[in-house]
């Protein structure tokens, strides 16, 4: 895989973020809500919770919208009871996707996200199928042009597990799930700030898609995310974004 595609890739991905706004609102809601219902309202003893509010800080929530959310998820205020489930299936050419949704009607979310599969080319699979070729781990990715040696020095200090440079010249490193704070706080205190940080299901090898085939991928992708119960979509899929 090039290194170009990868980060084409990551500005496509961010300039839709950027343009669904609202949308992301919603999604950060649900999470703080869940969060806060699974750990409690503090974000000092809250690890999940606390990761939430800072992503809806970075995505420019109102205070008032996280406190009401995590409020909600506490029990003082009565709102919907969101379950996660997670789904696994097949795009063309047999990528794997990772379809991870918060819903308060799972009936309804798991016949759009089998139509949104069929609808594409896609299938879904069964509890497990693909999940095998993910890697679940926190992600902190940095622009071509990051000092290398520092970085890595920084990194592993802080508990990083693994820190891979891409033909691009792109940092990725990798650290355990439950590290991800612990990880974020140390590289921004030694003065790093990924483009994107986060907990993810990371695929262990992936494969590219040019042409037609990636702008069928891409069309199904860009389904499942745009579904209101769908909080995060995984692949093995590359795409080459070049014109």
């Amino acid at each position: 895989m090039s290194g170009h595609s990868k980060w084409a890739n990551i500005k496509h991905k961010k300039a839709a973020t950027d343009a669904k706004r609202g949308k992301i609102w919603t999604r950060l809601i649900k999470e703080i809500t869940v969060a806060a219902r699974m750990g409690g309202g503090d974000i000092g003893a809250n690890p999940r919770l606390r990761l939430a509010v800072d992503k809806a800080a970075d995505a420019n929530m109102p205070k008032e919208t996280v406190v009401r959310a995590t409020q909600r998820g506490a029990g003082n205020l009565e709102g919907a009871n969101y379950e996660e489930i997670r789904y696994e299936g097949y795009g063309i050419n047999g990528a794997a996707i990772i379809v991870e949704c918060m819903t308060d009607n799972r009936v309804r979310t798991v016949a759009e996200v089998r139509h949104a599969f069929s609808k594409f080319g896609g299938n879904m699979g069964a509890e497990g199928s693909v999940a095998f070729l993910f890697q679940h781990c926190g992600q902190f990715l940095f622009a071509p042009g990051t000092d290398e040696d520092a970085l890595m020095e920084a990194a592993l200090e802080a508990g990083a597990e693994d820190v891979v440079t891409d033909d691009e010249g792109g940092i990725d490193v990798l650290c355990p799930p439950f590290d991800f704070l612990t990880v974020k706080d140390a590289l921004e205190k030694a003065g790093f700030k990924a483009e994107v940080a986060e907990i993810v299901m990371k695929p262990a090898t992936e494969i590219e898609f040019t042409g037609d085939d990636a702008i069928k991928m891409q069309k199904l992708l860009d389904a499942l995310e745009n579904l209101d119960d769908v909080q995060e979509v995984y692949t093995n899929a590359v795409m080459d974004n070049e014109e």
